[in-house]
């Protein structure tokens, strides 16, 4: 995963397409605006992969989630792992 911070968001390149997570940095949390796969990646695992990445860097930060972004927001509630991240 690639850190876009120009951009403002988590990148994941698969075979040549980049699944997305728009962010921002706010104190103490990371605010996920949406999470985006190409047509041809949906059903592949690949926002999956990707939202694995955003809680790792997040948790190494320190940082708690804000996802605004349903799938984020359903992905983190279905993780025990990462589930305490959600804000």
């Amino acid at each position: 995963m690639y850190d876009n911070a120009e951009r403002g968001r988590f990148e994941l390149d698969i075979e040549g397409q980049t699944v997305y997570a728009d962010y921002q940095r706010r104190e103490g949390i990371l605010v996920i605006r949406h999470v985006y796969a190409p047509p041809p990646l949906r059903g592949t695992g690949a926002a999956d992969r990707l939202m694995h990445a955003v809680a790792r860097s997040a948790r190494a930060e320190g940082r708690r989630i804000a996802a605004l972004c349903g799938y984020a927001g359903a992905w983190l509630r279905a993780q025990p792992e990462h589930r305490d991240l959600l804000v």
